[in-house]
């Protein structure tokens, strides 16, 4: 799949630029964050920590999306233009990956130090996102 066919197939559509959506999607996330330090304290060891961050820079460009893997597609887009380092979509993708195998597999079940460095990552992905929003327009 590529940006094209997520546009095609509706699972990213325009919808109205929104700095207010955009600024809600990453206090949802700064809140994952802190809920993931929560439950891993209480030894619980689940939850997507980056959706929203990503999310905030479509809902800023005017886009929604149905599929988290046309989010990555979308910031693989500011990573060719040079606005976002590869770094950060290749992290979104091992994110996002281990999130799916746990969601929709059996057995599989993220180690106490898979959780760590998800949110220690998750919360450079933000400080990340929240820079590009400042620094770019969409």
């Amino acid at each position: 799949m590529n940006l094209e066919d997520c546009f095609k197939k509706n699972l990213l559509r325009k919808t109205d630029p929104s700095d207010v959506k955009a600024d809600r999607s990453l206090e949802q996330a700064r809140i994952w964050v802190d809920e993931a330090k929560q439950t891993l304290d209480a030894g619980a060891y689940r939850s997507g920590l980056m959706v929203h961050a990503a999310r905030s820079v479509l809902f800023r460009d005017g886009l929604r999306e149905k599929s988290h893997i046309c989010i990555e597609l979308y910031l693989e887009e500011y990573v060719r233009r040079g606005r976002l380092e590869e770094e950060w979509t290749l992290l979104y993708h091992r994110l996002r990956s281990a999130r799916h195998l746990d969601q929709y597999s059996f057995g599989a079940s993220p180690t106490e130090d898979e959780v760590e460095y998800a949110i220690v990552h998750a919360e450079a992905f933000i400080d990340r996102i929240e820079r590009l929003l400042r620094d770019t327009e969409g």
